[in-house]
């Protein structure tokens, strides 16, 4: 069968894949979490969920830095990767040789995507299913705030990177109510200190990846901003677009009400 990735190049699979190779985190949780554990024998260093089983399997190297031995080794019949995570000479390079599937996501509706995508192309469409419906309902019920909260969302420290358009963390903020205050600036925009004072955020995330944003930085951010609401929060419940996506709603819920009542909105 041929199947056509969401960047629109396309593979053919005689049967479904025996060996795969994740080159993405949220993806390699993903066919965990589809059953597909047995199948993946080969994972990246930033693959660390599910964290008891991703330990046995080999590490290619990471996201932007491939091993290209190492996977001629695992001789996979496919490779899946991301077109943000990873770099493209890296996949054009596996792409001469083997069947790479990409993703390319930005909301929530490419995410859902992604998922039936992977488990047509897995042969675990039932269980893609089931995922995709708890993904939806959560999303249903999670209750933005009214009106929105002006926020800027860091990723990186030294130098300040914060979260612009054109991402699933922006589209995430918005479904939360929290308005981007860096969405006229696209992906993930150096800022300055002044740019952060002019910029005036009512809340203030600190994610806990790339960067780990912890607690002792919020000082910094509250001489800035000493107005603000600081937060430190869980970047893959921003920023993981696989299966991880179940448990997010009620995560962001929960930082929502958190927002609502020191800023009480």
């Amino acid at each position: 069968m041929t199947f056509t990735d969401q960047m629109g190049h396309q593979i053919t699979l005689s049967q479904p894949p025996q060996r795969i190779v994740s080159l993405v985190p949220s993806q390699t949780e993903l066919l965990f979490d589809l059953g597909l554990g047995d199948r993946v024998v080969g994972v990246t260093k930033f693959c660390i969920h599910p964290k008891e089983q991703v330990k046995y399997k080999t590490v290619i190297g990471g996201t932007k830095n491939f091993h290209f031995d190492k996977i001629d080794a695992l001789q996979p019949d496919l490779i899946i990767g991301n077109k943000e995570e990873n770099y493209k000479e890296g996949i054009e390079q596996l792409q001469a040789k083997y069947n790479v599937w990409m993703s390319d996501i930005y909301t929530l509706e490419d995410a859902l995507q992604m998922l039936q995508q992977v488990g047509t192309l897995t042969g675990t469409e039932a269980r893609a299913a089931e995922l995709e419906q708890s993904i939806k309902q959560g999303f249903e019920s999670l209750q933005p705030v009214q009106p929105s909260i002006k926020t800027a969302y860091f990723i990186w420290r030294k130098p300040y990177m914060a979260v612009g358009s054109h991402n699933i963390i922006d589209h995430l903020l918005g479904r939360c109510g929290f308005a981007n205050a860096f969405d006229e600036l696209e992906r993930y925009p150096e800022i300055t200190p002044e740019q952060l004072q002019q910029a005036s955020p009512q809340l203030i995330l600190l994610s806990s990846e790339p960067y780990p944003f912890q607690e002792k930085h919020i000082a910094e951010f509250r001489e800035l901003c000493p107005e603000a609401s600081i937060k430190v929060v869980d970047g893959e419940m921003f920023s993981w677009y696989g299966s991880r996506l179940a448990k997010a709603p009620t995560y962001l819920q929960q930082v929502v009400e958190e927002a609502k009542r020191d800023l009480k909105v």
